[in-house]
């Protein structure tokens, strides 16, 4: 499984040893400016800035250390030059030193809590998006998700696959709206689908049991919005003895697969209602069936791809974007997806994103 939120920027040691050094690298600058300038130049009086630059990357120690290293400095100073100020120089580096040693106290505090939050938020998402396997039986599968916040580690997208008696099944899906309250109801909705996909033999009422299952979490969790909470999904089930798959779309962006000729897009024949709105709008969960010989690849994906944005407004072609791509693997296909969709947006997604990619193999 693929997963990151933003792009990821590389730094040698050698660069963030010197970032981490930075405070003592301006502590000697400063003092070598002062003792080889006039004194009428009062260099000395920016040695309070070495301090308050040390909090914001040392812990409370270091920090007040190398506040007494400058104050120290500035008196060594004041013998050179007597008519410095030393003393209201003193009095600037010891105020600034008692708030840079408060203030790393605070953001080490605060580190500490991202962490925690960062662990449940790696746990839950073991929940709703577990590890794939690579390989189910004959069908070969890649998984991609990308959070839209910067911290955020799961979002209102959701995916799932399991072994069933009756093939393969797949499920992706997009939750309105964000926060804790998506992500339980993408929860619900995974869970349900654990479930019924090994109980339903026919993958429309596997769609029912979802929406009912997403119907009762929002009646249990009503959403604080006037509007109701839904959720877009798609359904795949890929057969053992392959050759045609099944697909019910509630309302989700149509899958593509990926021949060696063309790009084909999988609309439905009728559209079935999004999950948790079929009792309020009506209308049934229709199967449609597809052509998928092995060898193609097949990409289920929400619409934060499609809707990915650049700096210009201009939305990811993602159509013409799989006509280019040659035959390759699934996760060759994510990987590159990954990298052109951060490379359009230039690392601003505004959406969470989750794709799948699925190869059929020849027993």
């Amino acid at each position: 499984m693929i997963e990151s939120g933003r792009p990821r920027l590389r730094r040698s040691f050698g660069y963030g040893r010197l970032v981490r050094l930075s405070p003592v690298i301006l502590t000697v600058v400063i003092a070598g400016l002062a003792y080889a300038t006039p004194p009428e130049m009062a260099f000395s009086r920016l040695l309070p800035a070495a301090p308050a630059l040390a909090a914001a990357m040392w812990p409370v120690l270091p920090t007040v250390l190398l506040g007494t290293v400058c104050l120290l400095l500035m008196i060594g100073l004041s013998f050179v030059f007597p008519d410095l100020g030393t003393w209201w120089t003193c009095g600037g580096i010891v105020a600034v030193t008692v708030a840079a040693a408060y203030g790393s106290h605070v953001r080490l505090k605060r580190e500490r809590t991202l962490f925690q939050v960062r662990l449940v938020a790696d746990a839950a998402q073991q929940v709703v998006l577990r590890p794939l396997p690579h390989r189910f039986r004959n069908v070969e599968i890649e998984s991609l998700y990308l959070a839209a916040a910067a911290e955020a580690r799961i979002g209102g997208d959701f995916y799932e696959v399991v072994d069933t008696p009756y093939g393969v099944r797949m499920l992706i899906g997009d939750v309105r709206g964000k926060g804790l309250p998506a992500v339980g109801a993408a929860a619900a909705i995974v869970n349900a689908f654990r479930e019924s996909a090994h109980g339903e033999a026919s993958l429309a009422d596997v769609a029912r049991r979802l929406d009912a299952s997403c119907a009762r979490h929002n009646a249990d969790h009503p959403p604080e919005a006037p509007m109701e909470r839904f959720a877009t999904a798609l359904l795949v089930e890929v057969p053992r003895r392959g050759g045609r798959i099944t697909i019910v779309n509630c309302g989700h962006p149509p899958p593509m697969i990926h021949t060696l000729k063309a790009v084909r897009i999988l609309e439905p024949s009728l559209p079935s209602p999004l999950l948790s709105l079929a009792e309020l709008i009506g209308g049934e969960y229709r199967a449609d069936s597809f052509e998928f010989a092995p060898g193609e690849l097949l990409l289920l994906y929400t619409d934060g791809i499609a809707e990915t944005r650049a700096r210009d407004g201009e939305f990811f072609p993602l159509t013409a974007w799989m006509r280019r791509q040659p035959p390759t693997p699934p996760r060759d296909l994510l990987t590159a997806l990954h990298h052109d969709l951060l490379r359009h947006s230039r690392g601003s997604l505004d959406d969470d994103i989750a794709a799948l990619a699925v190869r059929l193999h020849a027993r």
